[in-house]
């Protein structure tokens, strides 16, 4: 099944809903950077997007140093942004809203 790839008109009006995500500058991809206290309230964040994304089958491209979690979202199937990455950001924003003790 391919999954659609979000338009233009889409995409921005998406990043409208989104203002803490940012596009990559090819277009493709949202990007997110998160600070935390520690590096255990980092990988607790982690934890918590991974069993997210382990539910929607839609899994994020990321990398953490110590406090710091830098989140790429894009659909590969789609060869850009889906539906599928916005529905993703905006539950990453929601696990960082609850998140106790973000930097």
């Amino acid at each position: 099944m391919a999954i659609p790839r979000l338009t233009e008109a889409a995409r921005d009006a998406a990043l409208a809903r989104l203002p803490d995500w940012r596009l990559r500058a090819d277009g493709l991809a949202l990007l997110r950077e998160a600070r935390f206290a520690d590096f255990s309230e980092a990988f607790a964040f982690m934890t918590r997007v991974a069993l997210l994304a382990e539910k929607a089958d839609h899994h994020p491209e990321w990398h953490n140093v110590y406090n710091r979690v830098a989140i790429t979202l894009t659909t590969h199937d789609a060869g850009g942004l889906s539906a599928r990455d916005v529905a993703l950001a905006g539950a990453i924003d929601a696990v960082l809203r609850g998140h106790p003790h973000p930097a």
